[in-house]
């Protein structure tokens, strides 16, 4: 199944609320409660979604919408950023790869489309998926994030994944 990255449509909206506001949909690692259900509508009417600061994409998994990426500008230095991105695949599609390619094809993109020399991507500790999918993708694992997150009550441990555009450029 041919998987590819596109722009937050209107009628995305209630399928990114599903992902990040229904327990049922977030999974295991990604429930942090409540929010707003305004939010995702109220940042797509002022910029689709899409800013010089980061950004969502929905993954489409041949014409059904699969979960989304996400990215956001994270300052390392005076005048100097990297990126920080993240995923959630909706409940169906899980297990099938489709997070690992999307991931290939975010950072491809980022890489394409900015002068960033960094993208990083971290997850709890005991993600282990999440961990397989980025190892795959072509991330090097850093290291452990000790007490970085905070997650249905009890302060996580995570771990951090990147890759430079020396990597990207390395598998061709």
């Amino acid at each position: 199944m041919t998987i590819s990255l596109r722009p937050v449509k209107e009628d995305d909206l209630p399928f990114l609320y599903r992902l990040t506001d229904d327990p049922a949909g977030t999974g295991d690692f990604q429930w942090y409660g409540f929010h707003n259900p305004h939010r995702h509508r109220r940042r797509w009417e002022e910029n689709g979604l899409l800013g010089d600061d980061g950004g969502i994409l929905i993954i489409m998994a041949g014409d059904d919408a699969a979960g989304f990426v996400s990215w956001h500008k994270e300052m390392s230095g005076a005048t100097l950023f990297h990126w920080d991105m993240g995923l959630i695949v909706a409940p169906e599609f899980r297990g099938k790869g489709h997070g690992t390619e999307a991931q290939r094809l975010l950072v491809r993109y980022l890489f394409d489309h900015s002068t960033v020399n960094r993208v990083q991507a971290s997850t709890e500790i005991t993600n282990l998926a999440e961990q397989r999918a980025l190892e795959k993708a072509g991330f090097t694992r850093e290291g452990v994030l000790r007490g970085a997150g905070f997650r249905a009550g009890e302060w996580r441990d995570g771990v951090l994944y990147s890759m430079v555009r020396a990597d990207l450029e390395e598998r061709g």
